[in-house]
């Protein structure tokens, strides 16, 4: 008898679980595993959403690699890193640039899409946090219930999150208010 699909949270990595840097006016990754620095109460807010039963699913864009700014192994070293001390699923990256049309890139929902084949993912009972409108785009095409972290580089007027925060740990508290039942503060931003 197959698993009973299961509800998750898939999560943005880059400014929604570690430290983006900012140089000249635009935002980056870290650039090796010695840079990369979870934001405050990261790993709280995460180990709450495991303890409440939510598959956790990381999907990240990371373009540097398609640009010769990044090796792949240098991605993947931060990723071992993630799944090493959160309580992770799995940890999807897509490698692709703007222009290369890939089904995985976000806004596209790709990876949530294979995700939820691949672990019986609930996507109508799922949640999407991010602090990109890309972000919130890929979770609504797949059906998922958003939550934007804003920062000043969101992109808020170009998309339409189900609610807005501004950490984890808010986005965190408002999906298990929703799942359990209560009243819902504020639903939009």
């Amino acid at each position: 008898m197959a698993d009973s699909p299961r509800p998750a949270v898939f999560l943005d990595r880059d400014g929604v679980l570690n430290q983006v840097f900012v140089r000249a006016g635009v935002t980056h990754p870290p650039a090796h595993v010695g840079e990369f620095e979870f934001l405050p109460g990261v790993p709280q807010a995460v180990r709450r959403l495991h303890a409440a039963g939510f598959a956790l699913v990381v999907v990240t864009n990371q373009p540097d690699v398609a640009r010769g700014l990044q090796t792949r192994e240098g991605v993947e070293a931060i990723h071992q890193r993630l799944r090493d001390e959160l309580p992770m699923l799995e940890v999807l990256a897509c490698y692709h640039d703007n222009g290369d049309d890939c089904a995985c890139r976000k806004p596209r929902p790709g990876m949530l899409l294979e995700a939820a084949r691949r672990w019986q993912i609930d996507l109508r009972r799922s949640f999407l946090v991010g602090d990109r409108w890309s972000d919130v785009i890929a979770g609504q095409a797949a059906g998922c219930r958003t939550v934007l972290v804003e920062t000043p580089y969101s992109g808020r007027e170009r998309c339409t999150p189900e609610h807005c925060v501004g950490d984890l740990a808010g986005a965190v508290e408002w999906i298990l208010t929703v799942t359990r039942g209560r009243k819902e503060h504020e639903a939009v931003c």
